[in-house]
């Protein structure tokens, strides 16, 4: 499922001549928001409920550079839950060429920011969540993810 498109600008490349390790992961970022505001987890939620979520793990592969102008798509490959968990993996194309640049397994914790402790989801966002599960599961990809384990079902 496509999170978001975005166009590699000047300021996020390096002496390399390519986007520099810490904007893939700003446009990663970008793209789980999407996300994390459709299960109602994102920004909003954050500033409203106080309710929101923390990553607390990454594992991120550099496939093929993106330079400046490029244009790539965010998707998202993967995703399951537990009570208080989300474990995610997004996919990041070259757009002009449908090329793999990168991807990044994320596990992140439910967090209620008003004591800035660990929550299990409410009922509604585990509807949410698993509706999506159930509308996308057979397009989800599970190769080579690290925290499968760390999902306590």
């Amino acid at each position: 499922m496509l999170l978001t498109t975005k166009k590699i600008i000047k300021e996020w490349t390096d002496y390399n001549g390519h986007m520099n390790l810490s904007y893939y992961i700003l446009l990663f970022d970008m793209g789980a928001e999407v996300i994390l505001s459709q299960f109602k987890m994102g920004e909003h939620s954050a500033k409203t409920t106080k309710k929101s979520t923390m990553v607390v793990e990454t594992h991120t592969n550099y496939k093929q550079e993106v330079k400046e102008n490029d244009e790539v798509d965010i998707f998202i490959s993967y995703f399951d839950h537990d009570k208080k968990r989300l474990h995610y993996k997004l996919e990041m194309y070259d757009k002009a060429k449908n090329k793999l640049s990168a991807t990044t397994e994320v596990l992140s914790l439910y967090i209620d920011l008003n004591i800035r402790k660990v929550a299990e989801f409410e009922s509604e966002k585990i509807k949410i969540m698993y509706d999506f599960i159930s509308q996308n599961k057979k397009n989800f990809n599970t190769d080579d993810l690290k925290f499968l384990s760390k999902i306590k079902k």
